[in-house]
């Protein structure tokens, strides 16, 4: 019974469903698609390039799934650096603590192109299943 207990509580603190909304990462993900997160990198790996996440939405109505383009510390491609920043200021390098996020249909997602980094600490979880 307590084995049962113990594993309920660390599913509910480690695994999230989250419904995709939105066209944003279009074609990986359409809207209605359902993904499990995780967010006990030591069993799924930590978050690194390429990696989906699900992030909070500054606004309160619900999630962020974007693709982790570069981690902190990395350059950032001229082409997709955020809309604010001036490239006379040389290379753009993802802040210490932060991850650079885009969405994987670039012409409508509204991603870190837009908003900049988002603290990892807003990151809810790694996508690990698509249903």
């Amino acid at each position: 019974m307590l084995v049962v207990l113990a594993g309920a509580i660390f599913m509910f603190f480690n695994f999230r469903t989250v419904v995709v909304s939105g066209r944003s990462m279009f074609p990986t993900f359409k809207t209605g698609n359902k993904v499990v997160t995780c967010k006990a990198y030591w069993l799924v790996g930590p978050i690194k390039d390429g990696d989906v996440v699900v992030l909070t939405d500054p606004n309160p109505d619900g999630f962020i799934i974007k693709r982790v383009f570069k981690m902190a510390g990395e350059k950032v491609d001229w082409k997709y650096v955020p809309d604010s920043y001036q490239l006379a200021n040389g290379p753009y390098v993802v802040p210490e603590g932060e991850v650079y996020v885009l969405g994987d249909n670039l012409p409508e997602s509204e991603d870190s192109r837009r908003f900049g980094p988002r603290k990892i600490s807003d990151v809810l979880g790694k996508v690990i299943v698509k249903r």
